[in-house]
């Protein structure tokens, strides 16, 4: 298995660069999660899928965190600066609100990953997969 190494420089990183990696993340574990249930038809993985990965899922799942006090004042302060993040981008199917949070959701997920803190992702990752969050 690939080990990475943490990246000493990950929190000088442009929000939108953590948040590319935190895509790429989350999709792993969300992928690895529909697998381990069984799901395997290319359709069945697809449409599972979308329950987590969406912008809107993504930007759901943030809000939780943040209601229930679940985040550290430093991963707020991460998911402000993904949030404020300008992207240059238009959103094709959700809101630019909604979009700027599920960026600010992937940036969280990139900054852990890059920093190493493979316990607290993978809490948050737990956090995500639990029923009453999909």
């Amino acid at each position: 298995m690939l080990e990475f190494k943490p990246l000493k420089e990950a929190a000088q990183m442009n929000s939108l660069a953590l948040a590319y990696m935190g895509d790429a993340i989350y999709e792993v574990y969300i992928r690895h999660h529909l697998l381990e249930l069984g799901k395997v038809k290319p359709n069945q993985l697809h449409r599972g899928a979308t329950h987590y990965v969406s912008a809107k899922a993504q930007a759901n799942l943030l809000y939780r965190m943040i209601e229930s006090g679940f985040l550290s004042e430093e991963e707020l302060a991460i998911v402000k600066r993904g949030r404020n993040a300008k992207s240059g981008t238009i959103p094709k199917n959700t809101d630019v609100q909604t979009y700027r949070h599920s960026t600010a959701f992937e940036a969280l997920v990139g900054m852990l990953f890059l920093t190493g803190e493979e316990q607290r992702l993978a809490e948050i990752i737990d956090f995500c997969l639990q029923p009453e969050n999909k």
